[in-house]
């Protein structure tokens, strides 16, 4: 029988040979474990030996937390809804309410290896509109900021932004069209990016956003139109302010625009973004120091501003310092929107009269050639300009990605049960029956005149004389021009397939699509035609009075 080997023994070898190829392995698997441990820590925190378990295991979650005010107080009761948009469709990760400070935190954001995963915060409250705002994210022009072409959003250097976003993949109307539109914190779950101050401020109309401008029409046609009741913020005794280095300033909207309107050539809508990008002191007769990226293509809400509608030939303010203002078609950076890929044309407006143009001659970006403005600023005038609500990038300097002026709070109108709707932006209280007025100019002024609780759905007690027609700022004043088609999204019920998040009802009953309807303002280039907004496109177009239109009314 053989015997067993001893403890320690390696098989075929003598006791003290066994013991010294036993001590050399122990030592050798010493080394590797004091290598290990140095390649851990060197590729962990740098050598410094401050290794968590995060960065072995999975990383440890974010948490977001923010506040929502309503006229600077704490507002409590809104539902915080976080949308997942790793998923396809966007799913809802988590849904709080803000405490009595207004306060909420969603902790347990995952972070990721591979993918970095994306979250929106959706603020909601029955009777409240929304506008998110980061402590650490400047409103306005935010064209130093890092932009994502796909899908078009804004990242500061926190991870998180505020933007809107349309959700599609969530929601449904009966038209299937525009996508339902919510003002959203957008946040990317990146390795130890705790965020606070996740901030929204709520409106209900009380509080407007902007006020809008009085449009210049001094001359009355008839009893209740533009010039009549001049409603609007009246515009200051001195208006525009010649600075004596080639830039006049408006005292209206605080907009600061090259005095030389005519330095340059008429172009395409790429290259009329490109040289009002480059411009700088020293060109078109600018002696200010600014340089390259200063200046911008006006959007069309700023182009329209400075339309003067009791002046024609052009369409600009009487005795004002500008030079070379032309009767043509200037471009607006604004894409007239019909979907992210087919999209070809811009926004232009005829100072000649004021009338906008949508055609496919004079406004194609790829062909057309308009005149070229520029302007620079972003307020600070006796008014606020509100943003167009476009988003989506098409070239640089655009409208898109500028975002210049008042964002639109989300959802802007507030359904008050009686037969109106308040818009959060303006303050406005509008008819909701879109369809219920239809006559010849002067007959819809007059049925406007007459309107009261008890016509077209009213139930709100208003009196004869408390409703008046928009004028043509007030008009415009509903665009977004994210919607492809204006009637279409005035008139879209959102059905939400979200847990959190109510359904969105329409705007508007019958808003009638490929209508004109009336403004009370008159074209001053033909006092027989009056300025009217197009519902599909919300162009405004000077139309005889003659005609039949709908209108809306407004208080």
């Amino acid at each position: 029988m053989r015997k067993s080997n001893s403890p320690g023994t390696l098989p075929g070898f003598s006791n003290q040979f066994s013991v010294l190829i036993q001590n050399i392995i122990v030592k050798a698997g010493l080394l590797l474990v004091i290598l290990s441990s140095m390649l851990l820590a060197a590729c962990g925190n740098g050598g410094g030996g401050n290794a968590t378990s995060s960065d072995y295991g999975a990383p440890v979650p974010n948490t977001v937390s923010g506040t929502v005010l309503f006229q600077g107080a704490p507002l409590p009761g809104v539902t915080i809804t976080v949308f997942n948009n790793n998923t396809n469709p966007s799913t809802v990760f988590a849904t709080t309410t803000t405490d009595t400070n207004g306060n909420y935190s969603i902790p347990g954001l995952p972070t990721g290896w591979d993918a970095t995963p994306n979250f929106s915060f959706v603020a909601t409250k029955t009777g409240y509109s929304f506008n998110p705002f980061m402590a650490s994210n400047p409103t306005g022009n935010r064209a130093n900021y890092l932009w994502d072409p796909a899908p078009q959003t804004w990242y500061v250097n926190t991870g998180a932004n505020a933007i809107r976003a349309g959700f599609n993949g969530v929601f449904s109307n009966q038209n299937g069209g525009s996508p339902i539109i919510f003002n959203v914190i957008n946040f990317n779950s990146l390795k130890n990016n705790s965020v606070t101050g996740a901030n929204f401020n709520a409106y209900n109309g009380s509080n407007p956003l902007v006020s809008l401008a009085a449009t210049g029409q001094t001359t009355s046609y008839a009893i209740g139109d533009d010039a009549s009741l001049a409603k609007g913020v009246a515009w200051p005794g001195t208006r525009y302010v010649d600075n004596q280095d080639g830039t006049i300033t408006d005292n209206l909207t605080g907009l600061t625009w090259l005095k030389n309107a005519g330095c340059f050539t008429p172009t395409v809508w790429t290259s009329a973004l490109s040289d009002v990008n480059q411009l700088a002191s020293g060109a078109c007769g600018l002696k200010d120091g600014s340089t390259a990226g200063q200046w911008r293509l006006p959007n069309i809400v700023e182009l329209e501003s400075i339309v003067d509608v009791s002046a024609s030939n052009p369409a600009i303010t009487p005795g004002s310092p500008f030079t070379n203002v032309s009767n043509g078609i200037y471009w607006s950076s604004t894409a007239y929107f019909g979907g992210q890929e087919g999209t070809t044309n811009a926004w232009s407006i005829r100072l000649g009269d004021g009338s906008y143009l949508s055609d496919t001659i004079n406004n194609v970006m790829a062909t057309s050639n308009n005149a070229v403005w520029a302007v620079k600023g972003t307020g600070g005038g006796a008014v606020k300009l509100q943003a167009t609500g476009m988003y989506v990038f098409f070239a640089n300097g655009d409208d898109g990605s500028v975002e210049s002026g008042v964002p639109l709070p989300a959802p802007r109108m507030i359904d008050n049960g009686n037969g109106t709707v308040t818009d959060s932006l303006t303050g406005l209280v509008w008819l909701k029956q879109a369809d219920c007025i239809n006559a010849t100019w002067a007959g819809a002024i007059g049925a406007v005149n007459s309107l009261a609780s008890g016509q077209c759905g009213l139930t709100d007690g208003s009196a004869a004389g408390s409703w008046r027609m928009p004028n043509r700022k007030e008009m415009q004043s509903l665009a977004d021009r994210m919607q492809t088609n204006l009637a279409d999204y005035l008139n879209e019920t959102f059905f939400s397939g979200m847990a959190g998040v109510s359904s969105q009802p329409a705007i508007f009953n019958n808003f009638v699509g490929a209508h004109y309807y009336w403004t009370s303002t008159t074209n001053a280039a033909n006092p027989g035609e009056a300025w009217t907004v197009y519902s599909c496109d919300y162009g405004v177009y000077d139309i005889a009075k003659s005609n039949t239109g709908y209108t809306l009314a407004v208080r």
